[in-house]
C-alpha cells in the first residue's frame, strides 16, 4: 500500500510549531497581523456602504451597453454619493462633540 499524499493537511508537528510560533510573536508584541479600523457607528458604516456602492455604480455606467442605461448608473451614483456625504456630516457632529440635530422627517422633540 502506498502513502497518498493529502493537500491541506498539515502534519500535527508543524502545526504545533506554527501555533507556539504565533503565540510566542503575540506575547513579544512583534505581530505583523493588521486589523482594518472597525467602524462602530451606524452612520460610519453607511459612510463605507455608500462609497463602495458609488464605485460600483461607477463601474456598470461605464460598462453599460446603452446611454440611457450608463445614465441611470450615474444618477444611481450621484444619489449613493449624496447619500454617503450626509452620514459623513452627522458623523463629523458626533466626533467634534456635538449632539446631532433631528433629521429629515423626524419629529422634533
Amino acid at each position: 500500500m502506498t502513502a497518498r499524499k493529502q493537500i491541506g493537511v498539515v502534519s500535527k508537528q508543524s502545526c504545533s510549531n506554527a501555533v507556539r510560533l504565533m503565540i510566542e510573536n503575540l506575547k513579544n508584541g512583534a505581530t505583523n497581523i493588521k486589523v482594518p479600523r472597525r467602524r462602530v457607528t451606524l452612520d460610519s458604516q453607511l459612510m463605507s456602504y455608500w462609497e463602495r456602492e458609488a464605485r460600483r455604480l461607477d463601474v456598470m455606467a461605464a460598462n453599460a451597453r446603452w446611454g440611457w442605461m450608463a445614465r441611470t448608473y450615474a444618477r444611481k451614483a450621484e444619489r449613493a454619493r449624496a447619500q454617503g456625504a450626509r452620514s459623513a456630516a452627522r458623523e463629523a457632529e458626533r466626533r467634534a462633540g456635538a449632539a446631532p440635530g433631528p433629521q429629515e422627517g423626524e419629529p422634533q422633540t
